[in-house]
């Protein structure tokens, strides 16, 4: 069996702890040395803490990386055995490749980038500076794990023509996991359209814009959401909800044991993002679009991103022109239940494996890196 050491940026990530997860599944021996944003916990893999970060801030976490350095050099021995070393994020990418020298590991390195972040697209001396940074990693890495398309055209192959060999493995549901059955036979609702907005809620436009139709349509409209919001982004986020009777904010969940019944709560799925607006937010394919599609709970998204035409392209939901302050009230005020249940519809008879990941998908990391699990 393979030995796959993981290096990450938050322990405590849901996305994170999915992927380690994903890859035990995948028949690989999973180690893992990870930063956390908050106190250490218990993990479910073999994890060695690297310390604690704090969310957007830079420089904190460039001390880090050197802080780590020590923790490293203690467990050189386990570094020199593994097969993989795939670092989640540019910072762990630069940390496992001194990791690997440091060792004398000759185990393949592997990048995975599912957001690109808006210091790489930059046209000033920093965005230079980090591209020239992620050049250098590039040359010594076998594969970059991308989620989107997009990220391979509108970023890799333009800033870095030549320099990365990507791989997809969008953000469907990882193999192994129970997700119970998908809901093919769609009951029928009445009432107020529910709209969710579940996971990493970054984004303050996606809440302006619900917080905007849950005011103007105080009867028709309600809101459900869901996850950890960012706080460094929302940091009024509580404040910004109260008063509002058709607004609910249930907190984190548990992945994936509360999945069936969030979705089941909702007639749409919320799956815009403007955290970065021109670049990462146009080109991402977030979770919840696979989510909410197994649970057979429509997307709605601008149409001019990747997500909208991901939606488009599988018929699987509603898309809108900008601008969204205009079109999405619009929209939901000729939207009926009569619809959301076609959409419903639609998406029950769209196969599985456009949500969830084939058994076999993650072996393509271990076959780029010329490995066997």
């Amino acid at each position: 069996m393979a030995e796959l050491i993981f290096f990450g940026h938050d322990a405590h990530d849901p996305a994170v702890e999915r992927r380690i997860q994903a890859f035990g599944h995948a028949g690989a021996v999973v180690r893992a040395f990870t930063m956390r944003r908050g106190p250490a916990a218990a993990t479910a893999w073999p994890n060695v803490d690297l310390g604690e970060t704090s969310d957007a801030a830079f420089a904190q976490r460039i001390g880090a990386l050197f802080r780590a350095k020590p923790i490293l050099r203690a467990h050189r021995e386990t570094l020199a055995r593994a097969d993989v070393l795939y670092a989640r994020n540019l910072d762990m990418l630069a940390l496992a490749h001194w990791a690997r020298g440091m060792s004398g590991s000759r185990a393949a390195l592997v990048y995975e980038c599912l957001d690109v972040h808006r210091f790489m697209t930059r046209d000033d001396p920093l965005g230079t500076v980090m591209r020239g940074i992620e050049r250098r990693l590039l040359a010594d890495t076998s594969a970059v794990v991308i989620s989107s398309p997009a990220f391979a055209r509108e970023y890799f192959d333009k800033r870095q023509a030549g320099r990365a060999r990507t791989l997809l493995i969008e953000n469907r549901l990882p193999w192994g996991f129970d997700y119970g059955a998908r809901p093919i036979t769609p009951v029928a609702r009445s009432g107020p359209i529910r709209i969710g907005w579940f996971g990493n809620l970054r984004c303050r436009r996606s809440l302006r814009l619900l917080l905007s139709l849950a005011d103007r349509f105080p009867e028709r409209v309600e809101l459900s959401l869901r996850g950890a919001p960012a706080r460094t982004e929302l940091g009024n986020f509580e404040a910004e909800l109260a008063g509002r009777t058709n607004v609910s904010f249930g907190g984190r969940y548990a992945w994936p044991g509360d999945l069936a019944s969030i979705y089941a709560d909702v007639d749409l799925v919320w799956a815009g993002d403007f955290h970065d607006p021109g670049a990462n937010s146009k080109w991402l394919l977030p979770n919840r679009l696979y989510e909410g599609g197994y649970y057979c709970a429509p997307p709605i998204a601008p149409s001019d991103s990747e997500t909208g035409r991901w939606i488009d392209a599988h018929g699987v939901g509603f898309t809108l022109a900008e601008p969204l302050e205009e079109t999405l009230p619009a929209f939901i005020e000729r939207l009926d239940h009569t619809q959301i249940a076609q959409a419903r519809a639609r998406l029950a008879s769209t196969p599985n494996e456009v949500f969830l990941q084939p058994k076999d998908e993650l072996k393509i990391v271990f076959e780029a890196a010329r490995v066997q699990t």
